[in-house]
């Protein structure tokens, strides 16, 4: 409880205060900053995943600047020689104010990550998107088979039927591509799972199928179980290691990602950037009250 009350009350605290908690999960507010962090992950066998923030826009002038900042940040990344592919949230491109020019800017940013032979994966948001970041893969996927992948959430009831209503754009020469989470967002438990135990068994059904369709997948955990659950999954199914790698976010359980690296499993690692900081600090600290404490402990023996 008392966790619980810290984190309602920490996002109306100066921003300094949130930045002691936010600073381990976010590589920084610039482009520079995401390039040392993505380098230095690279040099340990570890790729990346980059990512803007900023999602839930209120106007289109917001959606233009981020397509362009993408547009450049794709150009950086591969005069960097990173080792890396991009997450696009679609409200940050104006989903829910124009999906049509949302469409196009996302659109766009695809194809010039297609020029570079690069990737991009459409982040799966709140509920009342889901049907619309479905119908934007769809499309997007039809053009440009190998350069976009979906994030699917296992605590979505819905989930595993999307995936086998899915099934008609996955094919041998270009498999569907996904992120397996288990989703982040606040629901109501008519649309999702809210158990620890179920989420478990849901995110594992869902795994499950999408190895036995052959669909390329990132499986997207910190949690020891399911990654050794994973591990048994991918032996059942002789799952090439091409077929298919671990993700985490930046900053979280470095030994656990470590141990996967170390028994020869491809990893990627989640690094989100940008100004807009402050609201993806306060919505996963909403998400994980026991993070409070740490900041707690971090303002009163840390200074």
């Amino acid at each position: 409880m008392f966790n619980k009350f810290i984190a309602a009350i920490l996002p109306y605290f100066p921003k300094k205060f949130i930045w002691i908690f936010s600073r381990p999960y976010i590589s920084g507010e610039t482009i520079e900053d995401a390039m040392r962090v993505s380098k230095d992950l690279n040099s340990r066998k570890i790729k990346v995943t980059l990512d803007v923030l900023g999602e839930f826009i209120k106007s289109l002038e917001e959606a233009e600047e981020n397509k362009k900042e993408y547009l450049h940040l794709i150009d950086v990344v591969h005069q960097s020689g990173v080792d890396g592919n991009f997450s696009c949230k679609p409200t940050s491109f104006g989903l829910l104010i124009d999906k049509n020019l949302c469409y196009s800017h996302i659109r766009e940013i695809v194809a010039k990550a297609a020029s570079y032979n690069n990737f991009i994966r459409i982040d799966m948001e709140d509920s009342p998107c889901t049907d619309l970041e479905i119908e934007l893969f769809r499309k997007l996927k039809n053009e440009f088979p190998d350069n976009v992948g979906l994030v699917l959430q296992a605590y979505l009831r819905r989930t595993y039927k999307d995936i086998e209503n899915m099934l008609d754009i996955n094919s041998e020469n270009s498999p569907v591509n996904y992120r397996l989470c288990k989703g982040i967002y606040v629901e109501p438990e008519t649309v999702a799972y809210k158990k620890y135990e179920e989420i478990n068994q849901h995110y594992l059904e869902n795994l499950d199928l999408i190895f036995r369709n052959k669909i390329y997948v990132g499986i997207a955990t910190h949690d020891k179980f399911l990654v050794e659950a994973a591990y048994k999954l991918i032996e059942k199914y002789n799952v090439p290691k091409n077929k298919y790698e671990f993700q985490m976010l930046y900053g979280v359980t470095p030994k656990l990602r470590e141990s996967i690296v170390n028994e020869g499993h491809t990893m990627r690692v989640y690094v989100p950037f940008g100004k807009q900081w402050f609201g993806y600090s306060t919505r996963r600290l909403k998400e994980n009250p026991k993070m409070a404490s740490h900041i707690i402990k971090a303002i009163f023996f840390k200074g």
